[in-house]
């Protein structure tokens, strides 16, 4: 039987290829539903770029949109957008694996593979029990989430605060950053009307966090609660990595903006500016107001992004604290990297420095492009670039205004940063063989 399933994989897709083609499918289907009539409160057509663009959001969970979602979209359209950010932030091959399951259907080893690489899962054994505790976490934060809510949104729109309820703690766990707050009077308010809400603010940020940190993560803390040291050295860096990339900022964006709030809303504030960016895109202040010092830390934040097999896009947290240990290393001049006792392996490093440089690719060479052919300031275009590279949809207001060729960069920075650079790369190349001959060593100066 195993032989059979390993001689019929090389006729098939591999896992990487998969998980491009299944989001890029997922994506398209969204775009032509939203191209629907039905999907808009004023029944019209939207075009094909402005659905796209839409779907691509959901899907890569960003939530960067060029109509306000809240007033543009039907109620309809809005559950449209919240399936496809459910999707996306499980992933396409985790909630085929849902329905999997519920068939009661048995998963082939090929398929458990896939789920494997999708989730970013160490090993294949077990990877069937770690999905049914995804899924089931998953339903409950979320269900948590928009309890805890409930009261607030019920207080300020009646009824129809359940449902913005539950479209907010699942656009909030998957990252998403997708509100139906918007009126025709008061288009892309985001939060800013919660600013001073602990409720909201803090139900949002645990969910931002909780999304953001990953399912392995979530899996350790289960299994080991409270006693840190028996945790996976990965589960150590992201907890350590994201505690400090939440605290740290905040404190800056306290003494820096925010002086017109009183202390508890400026607390908030701070606290929700160094969580959203880290790909979530929700906001709660004016971001334009904020100086250009504190819109050069986002950009960083949003670039950084969240943690490995988690809702969230970005570099991820481990990518800069590998980089930042091998730093330590070899100022020390120590071999390797290392983390509580443990040393990282060299191929982590070299991928680590990969990963940095497409991002850093994509997003100046994104953010150019804008630019020069929108005519735009670079900063402005840089900070959307960041936003949409990172998955993140923060925005400077710029977004909606932009003509179709830099919305296209747009998706394509979306759909790029959601699915990974490397796993485009390792689709392309999974069916080339490495060559076994080695090149003539030779010295180069760094530095």
């Amino acid at each position: 039987m195993m032989s059979e399933e390993m001689v019929c994989r090389k006729h098939h897709l591999s896992s990487f290829q998969i998980i491009i083609l299944g989001f890029a499918g997922v994506i398209l289907l969204g775009a032509l539903l939203l191209m629907l009539p039905l999907s808009t409160t004023a029944g019209c057509v939207t075009p094909f770029h402005e659905a796209l663009f839409t779907a691509t959001s959901a899907v890569c969970v960003t939530g960067l949109v060029v109509q306000d979602t809240g007033s543009y979209w039907s109620v309809f359209g809005q559950t449209v957008i919240l399936t496809l950010i459910q999707i996306g932030g499980l992933g396409v091959v985790t909630v085929a694996a849902l329905f999997a399951l519920l068939s009661g259907r048995r998963i082939s080893l090929m398929q458990r593979s896939t789920m494997q690489d999708a989730i970013s899962a160490p090993k294949v054994g077990g990877i069937v029990r770690l999905t049914r505790f995804i899924l089931r976490g998953t339903f409950l934060i979320e269900l948590l989430g928009a309890l805890a809510m409930l009261p607030v949104f019920c207080r300020d729109y009646g009824w129809h605060g359940i449902w913005m309820a539950v479209f907010h703690s699942i656009s909030a766990f998957c990252n998403a950053g997708f509100d139906i707050l918007g009126t025709n009077n008061n288009l892309y308010p985001s939060l800013t009307g919660y600013v001073q809400n602990p409720v909201i603010n803090i139900t949002v940020m645990l969910l931002i966090i909780t999304g953001g940190i990953g399912f392995l993560t979530w899996d350790d803390i289960c299994e080991n609660k409270l006693h840190f040291h028996r945790y996976r050295m990965q589960s150590k860096v992201i907890l350590v990595t994201t505690l400090t990339l939440i605290v740290l900022p905040a404190l800056f964006f306290f003494f820096v903006d925010f002086d017109a709030l009183p202390l508890g809303a400026r607390v908030q504030a701070a606290l929700f500016q160094s969580v959203t960016p880290r790909t979530a895109g929700f906001n709660t202040v004016d971001l334009p107001a904020m100086s250009g010092t504190s819109l050069g830390v986002m950009i960083l934040l949003m670039l950084i992004g969240g943690s490995p097999g988690s809702t969230a896009g970005g570099m991820k947290t481990t990518t800069l604290a590998v980089l930042l240990s091998n730093a330590a290393a070899t100022f020390r001049q120590r071999d390797s990297a290392q983390f509580f006792g443990r040393r990282v392996n060299g191929s982590a490093v070299k991928t680590a420095a990969t990963i940095l440089t497409m991002y850093l690719a994509l997003f100046f060479g994104g953010g150019v492009f804008i630019s020069v052919y929108e005519d735009l300031p670079l900063s402005s275009c840089l900070y959307e670039a960041a936003s949409a590279v990172g998955t993140v949809g923060l925005t400077l207001g710029i977004t909606p205004q932009l003509h179709i060729p830099s919305q296209m960069v747009l998706i394509s920075l979306m759909y790029l940063g959601r699915v990974g650079g490397l796993t485009l790369v390792y689709a392309a190349v999974s069916t080339k063989k490495a060559g076994s001959a080695k090149l003539p060593q030779e010295s180069i100066t760094i530095g």
